[in-house]
């Protein structure tokens, strides 16, 4: 369900995990995971999720490229007394439930910075003020992305998201083809990477 909240995403385990002892090397906080195509896990196909949170207590984003069929202004008509013009979907964020996120670029409104330019914000008040006006940019999500304390660490070493740094763009282009886009993107710096590594620097040295 759609839920407005000043509730802070926390993930936390509800019993022991065996992955608690796997250490955390760096935080992805504001970096991109990409499901590989061999993913088939039904949540994450083809996902590009957006770290928010990333620390010893587990982590948290959201998923970029998933829209609902349903507005910010249908939304906002069912959870708050304050009217919205945005017509661009809601997000699913991910499967875990939670308060709506919002990730824009009114610096007046935010809540903490994530990337540079990109803000989140959960608080009730000013999730209405960012909907409420159609000048700054921002995008709306529904639940969120979770990973208890070890627990991305181990699906990450078993090969099952590719990980980038985050842009601005990514979080504002159309969701369509950013999967696809992030792919390539991602194959294209590993081959200049190793082209780097063996290509001497004078031409004529080939």
């Amino acid at each position: 369900s759609l839920r407005c909240s000043s509730q802070r995403i926390s993930v936390r385990p509800a019993k022991p995990n065996i992955l608690t002892e796997v250490p955390i090397v760096e935080s992805l906080k504001g970096k991109l995971l990409i499901a590989v195509p061999e993913l088939q896990d039904g949540n994450f196909f083809r996902s590009v999720v957006l770290m928010i949170q990333h620390d010893d207590e587990g982590a948290s984003g959201v998923i970029l490229n998933r829209p609902y069929e349903i507005s910010v202004a249908q939304v906002w008509k069912e959870v708050s007394e304050i009217e919205s013009p945005c017509e661009l979907p809601v997000n699913v964020g991910g499967p875990v439930e939670g308060p709506l996120i919002a990730l824009h670029t009114s610096l007046a409104f935010a809540e903490s910075n994530l990337l540079e330019g990109v803000y989140v914000s959960m608080g009730r008040q000013n999730l209405n003020e960012i909907v409420a006006q159609d000048i700054q940019e921002f995008r709306i999500y529904s639940g969120y992305s979770g990973w208890s304390p070890g627990q991305l660490e181990n699906e990450i070493d078993l090969g099952g998201w590719l990980i980038m740094p985050a842009e601005f763009e990514h979080v504002f282009q159309s969701p369509d083809q950013l999967w696809k886009k992030v792919c390539e993107t991602f194959g294209q710096q590993i081959m200049e990477s190793q082209l780097g590594a063996h290509v001497p620097p004078d031409p004529s040295m080939n």
